[in-house]
């Protein structure tokens, strides 16, 4: 098994279809296709039902297709931690902005921060201030942008 494999199977769980997943992961069909089996018969588990509408996650593919998640996330994860590293201000920012901010200061941030540091993906979450506190203490964002007053224990 290889993280490839992994990319693989996930790309089918979300397209439903041999050919799309292929597309995707920029492989021959029959290539996913054979790695897709070998992936199956190495984990002794058939992660996929077959059919002429395509390929639908079995019970216990769902179990091993969650888990893959899992597994490239966290990859995904290692690596930024191992960018930012090198470039502090390099990899991914999750910041949540409270909606009646948002409007007003992203447009003035934004740009800004494009400029200044270019490698940074900043993904955002509009939410109330009870469920950014929520997302920052399930380490679900690193930052946000709140109205007070509010609750900071355990952060």
């Amino acid at each position: 098994m290889n993280l490839r494999d992994l990319d693989y199977v996930l790309a089918l769980a979300e397209t439903g279809h041999f050919g799309a997943a292929a597309q995707r992961c920029h492989v021959s069909q029959p290539t996913l296709s054979m790695q897709v089996r070998k992936l199956e018969e190495e984990l002794g588990v058939v992660l996929f039902e077959r059919g002429p509408k395509g390929a639908t996650p079995t019970p216990g593919g769902r179990d091993v297709l969650a888990q893959a998640r899992h597994v490239v996330d966290a990859l995904a994860r290692l690596k930024e931690v191992a960018r930012a590293r090198i470039d502090p201000l390099a990899g991914t920012l999750r910041l949540g902005v409270i909606p009646t901010s948002g409007p007003y200061l992203l447009p003035l941030l934004l740009p800004s921060l494009r400029v200044a540091f270019p490698a940074l993906r900043l993904h955002l979450r509009e939410a109330m201030t009870a469920h950014l506190l929520e997302a920052l203490r399930r380490a679900e964002l690193d930052a946000a942008i709140l109205s007070p007053p509010f609750e900071n224990q355990g952060l």
